[in-house]
């Protein structure tokens, strides 16, 4: 587990970093960088646990620690493998999970159909993950111990944010794979659910600081955010939600497994993006009846 800063306390399934009361208007959360196997998890695996190190935003959380200076950051310790923070609760895969109920699913997404629902099944180069089916109720336990409260933690704290501040942004932080050559992709990609997750003037602060530190960035596309942004972002009450995917390549080392020396760097930008955030929430917030 990661060592936690002060004013950070240990939960169920995540870490807080800073206080329950924000002191800011953003809010980070790192849902996908956790390396935490349970054990439980261990009998019932068909592949070894380095060929799911994939699926981890691997280390980024190590980034958000490095950039994050007074906002109250979230991030989850089990592994994404174990389930999906970005998922709704109710995409659970019928070709997996024993509870997976058709009648309260969504229309299957395609990351649903492609084995990547609640609980992961299956990864792209190592096939299925598991060795048995998951019984209903081993899915139940991981959405009450492991899903819901990180989400009614962070629920709590946009809304704690958007009550003292009179707005909340928060900052979903991810890392992808590289997209192609670092001179031809780009290297951040922000994601605002096509324009519903956050006003256009926040995320065209967070481009301006990726601009100027020189990275090229895209929005929306390849990852326009997920049931994170969709479930916590409400711009028309005052609560908005950007989504941050960073290229490994940007802070990890050559095998990109490892923290490498690009690290600092790659903090560096994300704390100019932080703070251009910030700088936005103060001309967008509204007024607040009593202070």
């Amino acid at each position: 587990m990661v060592a936690m800063s002060t004013g950070s306390v240990p939960a169920i399934s995540f870490d807080r970093h800073g206080p329950p009361m924000p002191v800011s208007p953003i809010i980070l959360s790192v849902p996908h960088a956790g390396r935490e196997y349970p054990a439980a998890m261990l009998s019932a695996l068909r592949l070894p646990i380095d060929a799911l190190l994939s699926l981890e935003d691997r280390f980024i959380d190590q980034v958000a620690l490095t950039a994050r200076r007074q906002e109250t950051l979230y991030v989850q310790r089990p592994a994404r493998a174990w389930i999906d923070l970005n998922r709704s609760e109710h995409e659970r895969d019928p070709k997996l999970d024993d509870g997976a109920d058709r009648r309260t699913m969504p229309t299957e997404s395609i990351k649903l159909r492609s084995g990547l629902g609640l609980v992961p099944r299956r990864i792209a180069d190592g096939g299925d993950i598991w060795r048995r089916r998951l019984r209903g109720d081993e899915v139940d336990a991981r959405i009450a111990n492991d899903y819901r409260p990180y989400h009614a933690a962070l629920g709590a704290t946009l809304a704690a944010a958007r009550a003292r501040f009179g707005i909340a942004i928060l900052l979903d932080i991810h890392s992808m794979p590289p997209l192609g050559a670092p001179d031809d992709a780009a290297r951040i990609v922000f994601g605002d659910r096509f324009g519903r997750a956050a006003a256009s003037a926040i995320v065209a602060r967070a481009e301006a600081a990726a601009d100027s530190h020189g990275v090229r960035h895209a929005l929306n596309t390849p990852y326009s955010g997920g049931h994170i942004l969709d479930r916590h972002a409400r711009p028309n009450q005052g609560i908005h939600a950007v989504q941050v995917e960073f290229d490994r390549s940007l802070y990890l080392d050559a095998l990109l497994d490892q923290p490498g020396t690009g690290l600092p760097a790659a903090a560096v930008l994300l704390r100019s993006i932080i703070d251009a955030l910030a700088d936005e929430a103060l001309s967008l917030r509204t007024p607040i009846a009593a202070e």
